[in-house]
């Protein structure tokens, strides 16, 4: 538990300088136990590895479904020490916290290759078997409106894949195109592609549109061309008039909630910050999560 310690009119902060001060002057360590949390294996299970935003029965149906999935035999495909449940738990957690394998060990009280067999062995069943789920291109309804954003799902910067680097948001990862309704309910996402890629690009690839009349969608300005309502792009050599300023305005009203489709998409942590396991299994990685998406909106 972090203390909590009330400052007033930055009294705090001038005792801390006194006290590390003193500490200098008597040659001794500040204690460890300030920036240390000892870590209790008995309660340490029931503090950090919480799964309130996924019902336990959820969890037992997946489960459920697990065993019945046709597996390759003669191959774990999840640690006996952990067995199914807490295999699914710790794969779970880690895809929706992003913990440290090493972290999530010490919660189980396993080793870290225990953690990384489970989640090595368990992503792709799951992305596997809630497939169905997962709603395609052809699903989309033509004549409903639809917003449509892109955003990068990062991850490290690894020296032999320079085409992940994306010019826009300075840093590597993988594209994705997600499509919500106008009443902000997450309707569709795409198959990632090269970070590289600008948002019109990765929506060609994806072929989306084929078949639907981009008239009835909504996008920012890096859809200029595709025949969808966008924002005016300011002319090179004027300023926006007032009426295009008032456009872009209500324009905008009506795209935020593709913004915040694609933050809920994020609590998923593992596609929020750096994604740090092989390269080669991102993508794979990014479907289970996306399955798994869908698979908690149907179940609510």
């Amino acid at each position: 538990m972090v203390r909590r310690r009330r400052v007033i009119h930055g009294v705090g902060h001038k005792l801390d300088n006194c006290r590390s001060a003193a500490c200098r002057n008597e040659r001794r360590s500040v204690s460890r136990k300030n920036w240390v949390t000892t870590l209790n294996p008995t309660e340490t299970n029931r503090r950090h590895v919480s799964y309130h935003w996924i019902l336990q029965g959820e969890i037992v149906d997946l489960c459920a479904t697990v065993s019945t999935v046709e597996l390759e035999p003669g191959i774990n495909h999840w640690p006996p020490v952990l067995g199914l449940f807490k295999s699914v738990v710790a794969t779970l957690t880690y895809l929706r916290r992003n913990h440290v394998q090493a972290e999530l060990a010490e919660y189980f009280g396993v080793s870290q290759p225990t953690i990384s067999r489970a989640i090595t062995g368990l992503t792709p069943i799951v992305a596997h078997m809630l497939a169905d789920h997962v709603p395609v291109a052809e699903d989309l309804d033509r004549g409903t409106q639809y917003i449509i954003d892109g955003t990068l799902l990062p991850c490290w910067s690894w020296h032999d894949h320079p085409e992940l680097y994306s010019g826009k948001h300075k840093t590597t990862g993988m594209n994705a195109q997600v499509v919500c309704d106008l009443y902000g309910a997450l309707k569709w996402v795409s198959d990632p592609v090269n970070g590289n890629r600008h948002d019109s690009a990765a929506l060609e690839i994806s072929g989306v549109l084929h078949g639907l009349d981009p008239a009835d969608w909504i996008g920012d300005k890096g859809y200029i061309g595709n025949g969808m309502l966008t924002p005016i792009r300011k002319p090179q050599f004027r300023d926006l008039l007032d009426w295009e300023k008032e456009f872009n305005k209500q324009v905008n009203k009506i795209r935020y909630l593709i913004e915040r489709a694609i933050a809920n998409l994020k609590t998923w942590r593992i596609l929020h910050v750096d994604y740090r396991r092989p390269l080669a299994s991102f993508a794979e990685t990014i479907s289970a999560v996306i399955a798994l998406e869908f698979y908690r909106i149907g179940c609510e």
